[in-house]
């Protein structure tokens, strides 16, 4: 289930990324980053209930302790990709002239001379 929905954001997202909407192109990365999130999570082997450290006593062992690290990971990716969708939308916004026109259609396309 946890391949499924990652096969489900990486594809949806590849085919977002490949539009040519500034706002397709970010809510893919986003898709894709979501996808990587869940990679990492599954790599740290998911589970219910298990302690995150051990007791001093010895109660849980290490095969039934959860490991941080990818959390961790997680939580980093999940900050990079939140400051890199907000980059992309500050230059797409940034890439809008003064009268919302993104520049795509010059003084050479519409066959007027400057």
């Amino acid at each position: 289930m946890l391949a499924l929905a990652v096969g489900v954001f990486a594809g949806c997202g590849t085919w977002l990324c490949l539009r040519a909407s500034v706002f397709d192109l970010v809510l893919g990365l986003t898709l894709v980053s979501y996808a990587v999130n869940l990679i990492l999570m599954a790599a740290g082997g998911l589970g219910a209930n298990r302690p995150p450290i051990l007791a001093p006593g010895g109660g849980a062992t290490t095969s039934t302790m959860a490991d941080p690290l990818p959390q961790a990971l997680v939580l980093t990716a999940i900050v990079i990709s939140f400051a890199m969708s907000a980059l992309v939308l500050a230059l797409a916004i940034r890439a809008r002239g003064p009268d919302g026109e993104d520049g795509s259609d010059d003084a050479a396309d519409s066959g007027s001379a400057r």
